[in-house]
C-alpha cells in the first residue's frame, strides 16, 4: 500500500501543467529504475542475470493484481489484448537489460537502451525540434556509449540494443492502455502477464536457485523496480506525446551514469560528463515542449 500511496501522491501533483507534471513523473521513474537495477546487480552472483528479473517481474505482478484488482469491466477486449502483449513486451525488456548489465556497465547498457525511446521520438516528432532533441540526445549517447574504444562486450551490446528495440514498443503500447484504460487497471494486467511470462521462460532455470531470504529481498526489490516506476511511466505518458516521453528518457543513461558511481564506483570519464551535459540538454528541450492534450479515457 506504501508504493501506491506513493504513486496517487504523485497522481495529484498538479495539472495546470502537464508538461511539468509529467516530466516530474518520468524523472521520478528514471531514478527508482536506476536505483533498483544498481540492487539488483547484487542479486546476479546469486541468481543469475535471469533470476534477478524474473524476481522483479513474479512480486511485481503479484502486488499490482492484489492492490489494483482490476476489474474486467473497465476493459474491452482490444485493451486487453494489449495489456497483454504489453506485459510480454515488459518481461522482454527486463530479461534482456538485465543479461546486458551482467556483461556492461550500467551507464554504457542505459544509454544503448535509450536508443528506443530516441527512435520514438524521431519517428513521432513533429516540427522544426523533430531531430533537434533528438540529436542532442544522440550525440551525448554516443560520447557515453565510446564506441571507438573498442574494448566493449558485444554480446552485452546486443542485449542492450534487443531490449532498446522492445522499449520503443513499450512506450507506445503503455500510451495506448493508459489512453484506454481506466486508472492502472491495465498496468496491473500486464505486469500480471509478465510475470506469468517470464515464470515460463526461465522459472524452471530459477526456482530452484531462490532461497526463502532472496523471496523476501524481492518483494522490497519489485516495489523500487518495476510497480512505482511503471505506474509513473504509465501516468506520464497521458500528459506527454510518446516524441517527447522518448526524448525525455536521454536523461535515464544520466541517472544511470550517477546511481552507478555512487552505488557501484562505476566512475565516468571527462567524456562521459561530456555526454551527460548533451542528453540532459536533450531531456529539458523535451520537458519545455513535450505537453500532451487531455485525452479522455475509453471505458465503454
Amino acid at each position: 500500500m506504501v508504493a501506491f500511496n506513493v504513486v496517487m501522491a504523485f497522481e495529484a501533483v498538479a495539472t495546470t501543467n502537464s508538461a511539468r507534471s509529467g516530466t516530474s513523473m518520468a524523472m521520478g521513474s528514471m531514478l527508482c529504475v536506476q536505483v533498483g537495477l544498481a540492487l539488483s546487480i547484487g542479486l546476479i552472483d546469486q541468481i543469475g542475470a535471469e533470476g534477478a528479473a524474473w524476481l522483479r517481474l513474479v512480486w511485481a505482478g503479484v502486488l499490482l493484481l492484489i492492490i489494483v484488482r482490476p476489474r474486467p469491466s473497465v476493459f474491452t477486449r482490444t485493451t486487453f489484448l494489449t495489456c497483454v502483449v504489453l506485459g510480454i513486451v515488459t518481461a522482454a525488456i527486463t530479461l534482456l537489460f538485465m543479461a546486458a548489465v551482467s556483461r556492461i556497465p550500467l551507464g554504457t547498457a542505459s544509454a544503448l537502451e535509450f536508443l528506443g525511446p530516441l527512435g520514438v521520438a524521431v519517428i513521432r516528432g513533429r516540427g522544426r525540434n523533430r531531430f533537434v532533441w533528438p540529436g542532442f540526445a544522440a550525440a551525448g549517447v554516443v560520447l557515453l556509449t565510446q564506441p571507438w574504444a573498442g574494448a566493449i562486450d558485444l554480446i552485452g551490446v546486443a542485449y542492450a540494443l534487443t531490449a532498446a528495440i522492445c522499449w520503443g514498443c513499450y512506450i507506445l503500447l503503455t500510451q495506448r492502455v493508459g489512453d484506454g484504460v481506466e486508472g492502472i487497471n491495465g498496468l496491473a494486467v500486464s505486469m500480471g502477464v509478465a510475470g506469468v511470462f517470464s515464470t515460463l521462460v526461465v522459472g524452471s532455470s530459477v526456482i530452484p536457485r531462490i532461497t526463502p531470504e532472496i523471496l523476501l529481498f524481492g518483494i522490497g526489490l519489485a516495489i523500487l523496480l518495476p510497480v512505482i516506476p511503471f505506474t509513473l511511466e504509465l501516468l506520464a505518458l497521458r500528459r506527454l506525446t510518446a516524441a517527447s516521453f522518448g526524448t525525455l528518457m536521454s536523461l535515464e543513461p544520466a541517472f544511470a551514469m550517477l546511481v552507478g558511481f555512487l552505488v557501484l564506483a562505476q566512475a565516468p570519464g571527462m567524456t562521459g560528463v561530456a555526454g551527460i551535459c548533451l542528453v540532459v540538454a536533450a531531456g529539458i528541450g523535451a520537458a519545455r515542449s513535450g505537453a500532451r492534450p487531455p485525452v479522455l479515457v475509453d471505458v465503454t
